[in-house]
C-alpha cells in the first residue's frame, strides 16, 4: 500500500528542497534526467516514479521516504520500534499497558496518515481485547485493521486481522463461522498459489481448537499433520509454538498422550526463550490436562494451578477461566469437591453466553457432576440443561454427545424414561458423523 503524498503536494516539496539548496532545475535533472522533466514534476503535472524520486532525494540530501511522504525517516521507524515495544508488552502478559500503547500508537498513525502502522496498532488492540476477555471490542479491531490493510494488500499480510475475527467468534462460541472464516482463506492461499508459510501455519494452528469441540476430529488431525510440515518452513518462532500447543489437542483425542506432551515441551520451552508469558501458562494448562487423563492428579493440580496464577495475575480473562474448569474437576476427582464448586462459580460470574460460551457450559457440566455425587439431582439438571443450550447454540457436537449421555442417565435414573431416550437420541445424533454434515468439503492443500 503506497502512503505517498500527490503529486502537487510532491512538486512543491522538490521545488522548496530545490530552492534552499540553491540548485538549478538542470543540476537537480542531472545526470538521469532532464531540466524539462523536473519543471513538470515541479508544477504536479506527472507522478515521480520510485526511481526518479531516489534519485532526487540523493541529489537533494534528504530520504527517500522523507520526499515521498514529507515525514523524516526516523519517524516511522520509531513509530515500528514502538510496535515492536507494545508487542512485547503484550506478550509479557500486560495487556491493558500493552493496549494503552497501541492506542496512543493509533493516534499517531490517524494524524500522520500511515496505513500500515494503523492497521498494526489496530491488531495489536484485537490482540489485547483478546486476553482481556472484550470480544465484541476485539471483533471491531480485527475488522478495522482489515480495512486499513484494504484489498490491494496481498492476502497473506490479512491473514493476522483475519484469524484475530475467527478466534474472536471461537470464543464467543460461534464455532461454524470461526470455521468458514480460516477454512476459506486457507482455500484461498492455497488455490490461489500464496504459499507462504506464517500464513498458513498461523490459519491451520488456529482451526485445530474448532475442529475439536465441533467434533471434526479427523479435520483437527488433518490440520495438525499440514502444520506440522510447514513449521520447518515457517520463520517466526512463537507460531511454531502455537502450533506445537494446537497440535497437541489432536494427539490427545488420540490418546496419544506422551507425544501430546512431547510436543506440549517443546513449546513451553520456545515461550520461555521468547518470553510469552500467556502462552507459556497455556502450556502449563494444557500438560495439567495431559496428566489428569493419565491419571496422575496431583502433578495435574501443580500444573493447573501454576497456569491459573499466572494467567489470573495477567487478567487474561478467557484463558483463566478455560484452567480454572480443569482444575475443578482435578479437585473434583481428588475429593475436594467444595472447593471445586467454589471455583465453578467464580468462573459462571465473570462469562456469559455470549462472552465464553463453551467455557460456561464446561463449567455448568462440572457442577452438575458434583451436584449428582452429592445427590441433588435438582440441581444436577439444571446444570446439564443450561450446558447442554450453551453447547447447541455453539455446535460442539464432540462435547453435546457425552452431556446428552450424562442427561440421559439422570433421567433414567429418576424414572423418566422417555426423556432419558430423548437425550440419548440427541447424543447419537451428534455422534453419527460427527462435522461431516455441516463443515463441506475440506479446504484445498499446501504442496508439500
Amino acid at each position: 500500500m503506497s502512503e505517498r503524498d500527490d503529486p502537487g503536494v510532491i512538486g512543491r516539496r522538490v521545488q522548496q528542497l530545490r530552492v534552499e539548496r540553491g540548485l538549478t532545475q538542470k543540476q537537480l535533472a542531472e545526470p538521469a534526467y532532464t531540466p524539462a522533466y523536473i519543471s513538470t514534476l515541479e508544477s504536479g503535472r506527472v507522478r515521480p516514479s520510485d526511481d526518479a524520486l531516489r534519485h532526487l532525494a540523493d541529489r537533494l540530501g534528504v530520504g527517500f521516504e522523507e520526499l515521498a511522504t514529507g515525514r523524516p525517516a526516523r519517524l516511522v521507524t520509531d513509530l515500528r520500534l514502538r510496535l515492536t515495544e507494545a508487542q512485547r508488552t503484550l506478550a509479557t502478559g500486560e495487556a491493558e499497558e500493552s493496549a494503552a500503547q497501541y492506542g496512543r500508537l493509533l493516534a499517531e498513525a490517524d494524524a500522520l496518515g500511515l496505513a500500515e502502522v494503523r492497521a498494526a496498532a489496530l491488531l495489536g488492540l484485537g490482540e489485547c481485547a483478546v486476553e482481556t476477555g472484550e470480544l465484541r471490542a476485539a471483533r471491531q479491531y480485527f475488522e478495522q485493521a482489515e480495512k486499513a490493510l484494504g484489498d490491494d494488500v496481498p492476502l497473506p499480510a490479512r491473514v493476522p486481522a483475519l484469524r484475530g475475527r475467527a478466534v474472536a467468534h471461537y470464543l464467543t462460541g460461534e464455532l461454524r463461522y470461526s470455521v468458514y472464516l480460516l477454512e476459506s482463506t486457507i482455500d484461498e492461499l492455497n488455490r490461489g498459489g500464496l504459499h507462504d508459510p506464517d500464513a498458513l501455519l498461523l490459519l491451520y494452528a488456529s482451526v485445530i481448537g474448532p475442529y475439536m469441540d465441533m467434533g471434526a476430529h479427523a479435520r483437527a488431525a488433518q490440520a495438525a499433520e499440514l502444520a506440522l510440515a510447514l513449521a520447518p518452513q515457517a520463520g517466526d518462532p512463537a507460531l511454531v509454538a502455537r502450533m506445537h500447543r494446537s497440535v497437541a489437542r489432536t494427539l490427545l483425542a488420540e490418546g496419544r498422550l506422551a507425544e501430546a506432551d512431547a510436543s506440549l515441551a517443546k513449546a513451553a520451552e520456545l515461550y520461555r526463550r521468547l518470553q510469552i508469558r500467556t502462552e507459556l501458562a497455556n502450556c502449563h494448562w494444557m500438560r495439567g490436562y495431559v496428566y489428569a487423563q493419565n491419571g496422575e492428579l496431583e502433578r495435574a493440580e501443580d500444573e493447573l494451578r501454576q497456569a491459573l496464577d499466572m494467567l489470573s495475575a495477567k487478567r487474561a480473562a478467557l484463558y483463566s477461566s478455560q484452567a480454572a474448569v480443569e482444575l475443578a474437576d482435578v479437585l473434583h476427582r481428588r475429593g475436594k469437591s467444595d472447593e471445586a464448586a467454589a471455583l465453578l462459580h467464580e468462573v459462571l460470574s465473570d462469562l456469559s453466553s455470549e462472552r465464553g460460551a463453551l467455557h460456561s457450559a464446561a463449567a455448568h457440566r462440572l457442577l452438575g457432576i458434583i451436584a449428582e455425587d452429592a445427590r441433588d439431582t435438582e440441581a444436577a439438571e439444571e446444570h446439564y440443561v443450561r450446558a447442554l443450550s450453551l453447547l447447541e447454540r455453539a455446535g460442539a457436537a464432540g462435547d453435546l454427545a457425552d452431556l446428552c449421555r450424562l442427561l440421559g442417565d439422570l433421567l433414567r435414573r429418576t424414572g423418566r424414561v422417555e426423556a432419558a431416550l430423548d437425550a440419548y437420541r440427541t447424543g447419537l445424533g451428534h455422534r453419527t458423523a460427527p462435522g461431516t454434515t455441516t463443515l463441506g468439503p475440506a479446504p484445498a492443500q499446501p504442496p508439500l
